[in-house]
């Protein structure tokens, strides 16, 4: 099956329990601070929520922009959302119903310069398989659609490849946890059965977030 239309809202799980979506004003545009980077307008949304969102102003570094083969979402997409998703895992983004502007470096902080690579961080199988469920899980419940799970996204978040990403989904499918067509997955009733504990684990991640920033406003 072919990739879903660029259109199509997909829900990015981060590993520590967030649904979030993201919406960026593409292109990048020159800093016109004077700054010698690039700059991004997006919004991070935290779903399943009453309109938390985060607007984030994504600050491309000269050095990264050397590494990039272009600034095209082809190209620039998937590394902006893991670097996005891993300022959520670190808990330094916050979600407001109504926030300002917040900027966000994205710099060479995740590049492997020895490997020529982006690196965010190596998970588990027992965790990878755990996104995946959570990542069906909430794209049945919120878009109603099935999940793409060969989207090189995620297993560039994850440090693996969508081959092994697609292997552990079909753990999953073995398991009646989930529904596997091809490369797009399916809630079945077993994974719907666990709706409460998702839900629970999201309830957490976003107490934890927002229990950090309170105690940085003192």
């Amino acid at each position: 099956m072919p990739e879903p239309a660029k259109d199509a809202k997909r829900i990015y799980v981060t590993l520590t329990a967030l649904p979030l979506s993201f919406h960026f004003e593409w292109p990048f545009h020159h800093s016109t601070s004077g700054a010698d980077f690039s700059v991004l307008h997006a919004d991070i949304r935290l779903e399943n929520s009453d309109g938390l969102h985060a607007p984030v102003a994504v600050n491309l570094s000269a050095t990264v922009r050397e590494i990039m083969p272009s600034l095209e979402p082809k190209d620039a997409e998937a590394p902006v959302i893991n670097s996005l998703r891993k300022e959520v895992d670190r808990r330094q983004i916050e979600f407001l119903k109504s926030g300002k502007l917040v900027p966000v470096n994205f710099s060479s902080r995740h590049w492997n310069f020895n490997r020529s690579r982006w690196v965010f961080g190596k998970a588990s199988d027992d965790d990878i398989e755990l996104l995946i469920a959570r990542k069906v899980f909430w794209q049945t419940k919120l878009v109603g659609d099935k999940a793409w799970l060969a989207d090189p996204t995620e297993a560039l978040y994850v440090e693996t490849t969508v081959e092994h990403f697609l292997q552990l989904a079909e753990n999953l499918r073995s398991k009646g946890t989930i529904g596997l067509q091809g490369e797009y997955a399916s809630a079945t009733s077993q994974l719907i059965t666990q709706a409460d504990t998702f839900a629970a684990d999201m309830r957490a991640a976003v107490e934890e977030l927002e229990k950090k920033h309170a105690f940085e406003r003192g």
